[in-house]
């Protein structure tokens, strides 16, 4: 299966990692060129044992690449995963702007495409988020008219650093 996972740091990298090495084609996205340029080479933008040697024989064998382009991680992408970080703004509230910013670049990618494209969440958000994200990638695919093809998912992650 060909993946777009959106935001390389520690949950999107080690998801991304993980599906290469179990057969799918990754493309990573994230709004950093150091840390695209990191996994191209197959370096590691995150501490996480035994990953480094993990995407250093991904990127040899191209099966995980990133870009900073999210129309070019969409055009072949089956499914695409947000991983951004939604950090707490106080008072148990995450801030859901690299949300928003992701679900509208994955949204105006799909303007054109007839073909499904899956996109699941796995963010840590509260309940409810979907119904942004929904809006915004339905208002960004169809500003040109079209009818965008777009399942939304929720997968969440409960990862812990250092043993994923």
């Amino acid at each position: 299966m060909n993946v777009s996972v959106f935001g390389l740091g520690y949950v999107g990298c080690v998801t991304a990692a993980c599906l290469a090495r179990d057969g799918h084609h990754v493309i990573g996205v994230d709004v950093s060129t150091d840390k695209v340029a990191m996994i191209n080479d197959g370096r590691s933008p995150i501490v996480e044992p035994d990953l480094e040697p993990l995407l250093r024989r991904l990127a040899r064998e191209r099966r995980l690449t990133a870009t900073t382009n999210a129309a070019d991680a969409v055009r072949e992408s089956e499914v695409a995963l947000i991983c951004v970080g939604t950090p707490d703004i106080g008072h148990g509230q995450p801030d859901l702007e690299a949300l928003s910013r992701v679900a509208t670049a994955i949204g105006e990618a799909c303007a054109d495409r007839t073909r499904l494209l899956t996109v699941v969440v796995r963010s840590t958000v509260l309940p409810g988020t979907n119904d942004l994200v929904r809006e915004r990638l339905m208002t960004a695919a169809s500003a040109n008219g079209h009818r965008p093809n777009i399942m939304l998912a929720s997968n969440p992650e409960f990862m812990r650093e250092g043993s994923s």
